[in-house]
C-alpha cells in the first residue's frame, strides 16, 4: 500500500474506532487500619474488616464532560433472598434505576428513610419486583419493614471513576483520564483516619497513579438497631407467615 494512503487509512480507523485509543490509566490504593480497630469492626461485621470500602474520584475541573457508565446487562438489582439483600453494597451512577426482586416465598416491604433516596415500596409478594430511580448522589440505607435483620446500601455517585476494595483493602479504579482529581472515601463502618486524606488533590498520569496507603478508623455501624418505616421498634416476635 502507498505510504500516504496507509497513513490516511490509519487516521480513519482512529477516528471511527475511538475505543482503540487508550482512555486512561489505573489509580490504585491500599486501605489499612490498626489491628485493634480492624478486629473491633470484624467482630461485629458480616464482612472481612476492609471489604466494601468505596474509593471514587471527581475532577477538579468539573466543566469537562464525563463519560456515561453503561449498566450491566442484567441491570442494577438488589435481590431479596433468604431474608437477605444481595449484594449487600451496590454502587451505581446517579440517575440509575435499581430493581428490587422478591425471590423469597413470602412478602417483603423495602424502604429507605435516608437522604440518598427516600422511598417505601410497600408489601409485594414472591416472584414480583419493584424499582427505584436513584436520581441524585448520596448514600441510601435499605431495610425491610418486616424483617429487621435485612439491610443493604445503595451508593449513587456523580462520577464514573469508582471502585470497591477487596478483602485485603486493595482497590483499583480503571481507565481514569489524566488530570487533577479530588479523592472521596466511603465505608459502612469506616472513615478516613486523617480527614486531610479526603481533601487532597491528586494528579493522575498516563502511567497510572499510586495513592499510597490510606489509613481508616472505625465509625458507627449505620445498620445496627435501626427502626421500622414508622420510626418504631420492630415487634419482638415477627408474624409467623413471614
Amino acid at each position: 500500500m502507498n505510504p500516504r494512503l496507509k497513513l490516511v487509512f490509519c487516521c480513519i480507523l482512529l477516528l471511527c474506532c475511538p475505543c482503540s485509543i487508550a482512555q486512561g490509566a489505573d489509580v490504585t490504593a491500599q486501605f489499612t487500619t490498626s489491628a485493634h480497630a480492624g478486629a473491633a469492626v470484624a467482630k461485629n461485621s458480616r464482612h472481612a474488616a476492609l471489604d466494601d470500602v468505596v474509593l471514587w474520584l471527581t475532577r477538579v475541573d468539573d466543566s469537562t464532560p464525563i463519560r456515561a457508565v453503561p449498566p450491566p446487562k442484567t441491570g442494577y438489582r438488589l435481590v431479596q433472598k433468604d431474608k437477605m439483600f444481595s449484594p449487600h453494597l451496590l454502587v451505581v451512577p446517579a440517575g440509575s434505576s435499581v430493581e428490587f426482586p422478591n425471590q423469597d416465598p413470602f412478602f417483603h416491604n423495602v424502604f429507605s428513610l435516608f437522604n440518598g433516596k427516600r422511598f417505601d415500596l410497600g408489601l409485594y409478594e414472591s416472584g414480583t419486583h419493584r424499582s427505584v430511580r436513584f436520581d441524585r448522589e448520596g448514600v441510601s440505607y435499605i431495610f425491610c419493614n418486616i424483617h429487621p435483620e435485612m439491610g443493604a446500601i445503595v451508593l449513587s455517585l456523580n462520577s464514573p471513576w469508582f471502585a470497591i476494595s477487596n478483602a485485603g483493602g486493595a482497590v483499583t479504579i480503571h481507565d481514569v483520564p489524566p488530570g487533577k482529581y479530588h479523592i472521596h472515601i466511603w465505608g459502612e463502618q469506616f472513615q478516613a483516619a486523617d480527614p486531610a486524606a479526603e481533601r487532597r488533590i491528586v494528579e493522575v498520569t498516563t502511567q497510572g497513579t499510586w495513592l499510597g496507603p490510606i489509613e481508616l478508623a472505625p465509625g458507627p455501624d449505620p445498620l445496627m438497631n435501626h427502626k421500622n418505616k414508622f420510626g418504631d421498634d420492630y415487634p419482638a416476635t415477627p408474624s409467623a407467615k413471614y
